[in-house]
């Protein structure tokens, strides 16, 4: 059975995220080969909510800036039903979409999750949107009870701890809701780029910086992780990058950024 590694690259505004996975080339399975195993119902679902806040990063890091803010809602009474707090929300965004038009604006740019809190707890919003009016005015628009809003605050990891909070426990069958004006970034996949024997050194190390950043010369490694498979025997690599010429963050005194 012949190993090929694929690298997967997805380039999301000033952010690089990268997998690397063995991909396997076989011929008709012998009787003695190991049928694959399928995770645990545990094991995917915490691989599913990884995916989603994954995907999620990604757009927030394509579509939105430091200009843009974060916006998040609550109710003084809470809604009788799910559907309630949806048409809540529509109305609240069809509003911000009429005051835009009529400032002249850009579309509206949004993703928006409803959360429900821990134990069948109070419905809130979370909504990211793109920057153009003034904070007070569009906390004064909701108006059915507490909203805070704030700019998007960009780390070394970008969005990653954002998309983490807002995706713990969302409302319905969608992780989130978004304006169809959204960028929604396709990957560059190569094989062979990486050999398997690099792959396992990368994974020995996740910490190792120098050798991260020499596969991707302009970017600084923000963060990477390695999983080795049982079954196949193959490493999965997952890293993010930020752009070292980036406007989101301010280098140190060594020339890195900083959080």
């Amino acid at each position: 059975m012949r190993t090929v590694y694929r690298e997967k690259r997805y380039y999301c505004g000033e952010y690089l995220d990268v997998y690397i996975f063995p991909t396997f080339e076989t011929g008709r399975r012998s009787s003695g080969g190991r049928r694959k195993r399928k995770p645990s119902s545990a094991a995917q679902k915490k691989l599913n909510q990884r995916h989603r806040e994954e995907k999620l990063a990604r757009l927030l890091h394509t579509n939105f800036t430091p200009e843009d803010l974060e916006i998040h809602l609550t109710y003084t009474v809470q809604p009788e039903s799910d559907e309630e707090a949806a048409r809540h929300l529509r109305n609240y965004i069809r509003r911000i979409q009429r005051l835009r038009k009529k400032r002249g604006l850009p579309p509206l740019k949004y993703i928006v999750v409803t959360e429900r809190g821990k134990k069948g707890g109070r419905i809130h919003h979370h909504i990211t949107v793109n920057g153009g009016i003034d904070r007070d005015e569009l906390e004064s628009l909701w108006g059915l009870g507490y909203a805070n809003s704030r700019r998007l605050q960009f780390t070394e990891n970008g969005l990653a701890g954002l998309a983490h909070y807002i995706t713990k426990s969302p409302v319905g069958y969608k992780a989130w809701n978004a304006s169809k004006n959204l960028v929604d970034p396709e990957p560059k996949t190569r094989d062979g780029h990486i050999s398997a024997r690099q792959a396992r050194e990368l994974a020995r190390d996740t910490t190792d910086n120098r050798e991260f950043e020499k596969l991707y010369p302009g970017y600084f490694l923000a963060d990477a992780g390695a999983f080795h498979n049982d079954v196949n025997g193959g490493v999965y690599l997952v890293a993010r990058y930020y752009r070292q010429d980036g406007k989101f963050i301010k280098p140190n005194k060594k020339g890195r950024s900083r959080k």
